[in-house]
């Protein structure tokens, strides 16, 4: 193998750089830039939506774009903090003192190191395991829980936002009356305004405007104003902020705070921290109790990551992309993000749609991301502090209601209703009990359909007469296969025709019954010997060879045979006469 395919397959986005030309970067840049301008305040947004300072969301908006543009596969994909991975790392995050990135930088190392190894053991189709009605049910009740998160921000109530959802609107409601007017109006304002602009790029000047390159320049502003609205909106209401609060001693915003200017230190994650127990005393916690802590969000955590991260692939990249090289570029964009202070990241649905809007032409458009970013980080920071919390609430409430699928629900009531309840079990224990409880049941409750499925098997039961006026009894399982947990059901199903029926030969016809197991196999071996001595031969109908010799050698029985439906009268004739 050249050295040329070895560094491809070593960092397939070497490929991008072969014939990159200058509209590509042109293109990239463009693209990279706008992705940027949607970022900066998501970033900051979500980090206080994780529990920590603003700056840990920009530290984690540029690692991931330059890990994915070197190992990643799809063009459009951006890497970064979202919503529902900030969400998932609040839970760990409020102990006080210094524990809070201490833990969502862990978090992060453990993500990617778990993903690496999905990607190692190539597990990536686990994530198929989640039907559509439980994802449906979970981003659901994520954004409900996300949405009620922002309530005290929107409305200037002091203290952290939380992620449980009980706790979070009965502190809301109780505090109702210490709501600061001048929040949540700018909240409430803010909410308008991003919803209208995003309605704006669906605006159409087809005959509006004579002027081909005039209209073109109004629909290129419409469409910049439209992607950029996140920071148009921040960058109004800061500066509202900073002239207000300079004049007035006491300002009507609540404020983001200082933000910490300047590059993260590279450095390995802490294993071990300091956090303030109920009577605020420090206690110390080493890397173990860390692990304890954290819990089942260590596997959940990183599944929901691939989840995401492998469904926007699939939407912009189409079904030919690598599971495994996704994994890989999502997983080394957690752990090297955990050496520069980053919590966990996955793909951006919201912002990989403007990057494809945006006409990017290779992944190397997140490098020009993580640009700005830094940029941002070493000449933006300070003023970042004059950012009104309500805003960022806003950007974020914003963001998540469209994330709420009712659309689903009219289909699916139509379809399959039994679908209906693992996506319903999982909205309402995500939003009473947790996410990660919610997610697991109702994906426990899918298995748990899918386990009765195969252990109850739809038996079809008819008894039918053949010309020569021969009765005889043919069951037609409408399932591809057999296991052992349907032996019984069969035999007990068997059992009952005859009884109904009365006695008389019977088909098993396997035409639609592709697969055995020994259990199963076993199973039939008893069901045939107890058919016989009550005079009612069992019969194998369109059979395909792989069964019969599973069933040879697990029972020592030749069972009879028909290949085909014409076969059938006179093998029972022959059979009939034999008695």
């Amino acid at each position: 193998m050249s050295l040329r395919k070895w560094g491809y397959r070593l960092l397939p986005g070497l490929k991008w750089l072969h014939g990159y030309t200058g509209q590509d970067a042109v293109s990239d840049l463009i693209a990279g830039v706008t992705v940027g301008l949607t970022v900066l305040p998501q970033g900051l947004a979500y980090a206080t939506l994780a529990g920590l300072e603003p700056q840990y969301g920009l530290y984690s908006a540029f690692v991931g774009g330059i890990i994915y543009a070197m190992l990643g596969s799809c063009r459009q994909v951006t890497i970064g903090p979202t919503a529902l991975l900030a969400l998932m790392t609040s839970r760990h995050t409020g102990f006080g003192l210094g524990s809070g990135p201490a833990y969502a930088i862990l978090l992060c190392l453990i993500s990617g190191v778990v993903e690496l190894g999905m990607a190692v053991l190539k597990l990536g189709a686990l994530v198929d395991l989640i039907s559509l009605p439980v994802t449906v049910g979970f981003t659901s009740a994520t954004a409900v829980i996300i949405g009620t998160s922002q309530l005290k921000g929107l409305l200037g109530l002091r203290g952290g936002s939380g992620s449980d959802f009980i706790n979070t609107m009965r502190s809301v409601l109780g505090n109702l009356h210490k709501v600061r007017t001048g929040d949540f109006t700018l909240g409430l304002t803010s909410i308008i305004v991003l919803l209208l602009l995003r309605k704006l790029k669906d605006v159409k000047l087809d005959g509006r405007i004579r002027n081909l390159r005039t209209q073109q320049l109004v629909s290129g502003s419409i469409w910049v104003i439209a992607t950029g609205r996140n920071a148009l909106v921040v960058l109004v209401t800061s500066v509202l902020a900073y002239s207000t609060c300079e004049q007035m001693e006491n300002c009507p915003f609540i404020l983001t705070g200082k933000v910490k200017s300047g590059l993260p230190n590279v450095s390995l994650p802490k294993f071990e921290t300091t956090i303030l127990d109920r009577n605020g005393t420090e206690i110390r916690q080493n890397f173990e109790q860390m692990l304890s802590e954290l819990g089942p969000s260590m596997l959940i955590l990183p599944i929901i990551a691939v989840l995401g991260n492998v469904a926007i692939s699939k939407a912009f990249g189409g079904a030919g992309l690598s599971p495994t090289r996704e994994l890989v570029a999502l997983s080394m964009s957690n752990i090297c993000g955990a050496f520069c202070s980053s919590m966990p990241v996955t793909g951006s649905f919201s912002r990989s749609a403007v990057n494809h809007a945006s006409g990017v032409r290779t992944p190397l458009g997140g490098c020009y991301t993580s640009v700005l970013v830094l940029l941002a980080l070493g000449l933006l920071a300070p003023y970042f502090q004059y950012i009104p919390k309500a805003a960022l609430s806003a950007v974020i409430i914003s963001a998540v209601i469209f994330m709420i699928e009712f659309e689903v629900i009219k289909p699916l009531w139509r379809c399959s209703r039994r679908e209906l309840l693992p996506g319903a079990i999982t909205f309402v224990m995500s939003l009473a009990v947790g996410v990660e409880i919610g997610l697991l049941l109702g994906v426990s409750t899918d298995v748990a359909f899918l386990v009765y499925r195969a252990a109850r098997p739809v038996l079809s039961v008819s008894k039918l007469q053949t010309s020569n006026g021969i009765n005889y009894i043919l069951i037609r399982p409408k399932h591809s296969s057999l296991y052992f947990p349907a032996v019984e059901w069969v035999r007990s199903g068997i059992s009952k025709a005859l009884t109904i029926h009365g006695t008389a030969p019977v088909v098993l016809d396997c035409a639609h019954v592709h697969e055995f197991d020994f259990t199963a196999a076993r199973g039939m071996g008893s069901l045939q010997k107890e058919l016989a001595k009550a005079n009612a031969p069992l019969f194998l109908m369109s059979a395909d060879k792989t069964i019969g010799v599973i069933l040879k050698e697990s029972t020592n029985i030749d069972f009879p045979t028909i290949d085909c439906p014409d076969d059938l009268e006179l093998l029972l004739e022959q059979t009939c006469n034999h008695v």
